[in-house]
């Protein structure tokens, strides 16, 4: 007995399995898109933070020495300012700075004006100039204030101290860190009951901690609004160097 199955249910049949196939395909392929650049499996992992400090004592000193001069006439003001600023120059090169450690970091013309009943009156002209200066010899920066003081600076500010290269202090920061961190996750996981794999990522940040200068005694009634007197005593202080470290560990 042969059996005929209506054509309108042969085409539903193979719409079925075609919307069926289709669906796969794109299952298939919008999990394979899905996992693109992570691993496949889903890990168990903590993430643990770690600090290392290491202290140093800075090696070179910054500060910004400058002179400011008023004439009645521009070329009187900058010829004023000109000469003190090379005689300090000078001054430094004597005192052993280096000229690739003496740089110009200002130089400013400024009217000056009087002012009566409302009206404007041109009275002269001011000139500014600064240097900034890198000392390598801690010891001389006391000599360094004063002589800049004697020959004129009336505007000294901007003491700081640094490290001329960071870079080894900053590596063992580093690993200082690390293990602060692999110290913590050990711990964590044996109180968890678990263990540590491996290390799975990484973040690092972190800086340095400049110190603050302190100086002392720059003899108040010294000449010229208190520049000129005795070398100063600057303490550099120490120097920090702190790197702060995330270490993600797979744990199981």
């Amino acid at each position: 007995m042969k059996i005929s199955i209506p054509i309108q249910i042969v085409m539903g049949l193979i719409g079925l399995s075609l919307i069926a196939y289709l669906g796969v395909l794109t299952w298939n392929a919008y999990t394979a898109h899905d996992t693109i650049g992570r691993p496949p499996d889903v890990r168990d992992t903590i993430s643990i933070e770690g600090e290392g400090t290491i202290t140093s004592r800075p090696d070179i000193a910054r500060l910004n020495v400058g002179v400011i001069s008023e004439g009645q006439e521009v070329k009187t003001a900058q010829d004023e300012n000109t000469k003190q600023v090379n005689d300090i120059i000078k001054a430094l090169s004597a005192l052993g700075i280096a000229d690739e450690d003496i740089q110009t970091s200002n130089y400013q013309v400024f009217p000056q004006y009087n002012y009566r009943e409302g009206e404007q009156e041109l009275r002269g002209y001011r000139v500014s100039q600064s240097l900034s200066i890198k000392i390598r010899d801690l010891e001389k920066i006391g000599d360094v204030l004063a002589k800049a003081g004697e020959l004129g600076s009336n505007e000294i500010h901007g003491i700081s101290f640094d490290l001329d290269d960071p870079s080894a202090l900053e590596a063992d920061a580093r690993t200082k860190a690390i293990v602060d961190a692999k110290t913590k996750a050990d711990v964590l996981a044996d109180t968890l009951g678990v263990k540590i794999v491996r290390v799975v990522g990484f973040y690092e940040q972190g800086g340095n901690v400049p110190p603050e200068p302190f100086l002392r005694a720059y003899a108040e009634d010294a000449k010229a609004m208190g520049m000129g007197g005795a070398a100063p005593e600057v303490k550099p202080g120490s120097f920090d160097v702190t790197k702060n470290v995330t270490v993600m560990f797979e744990i199981r």
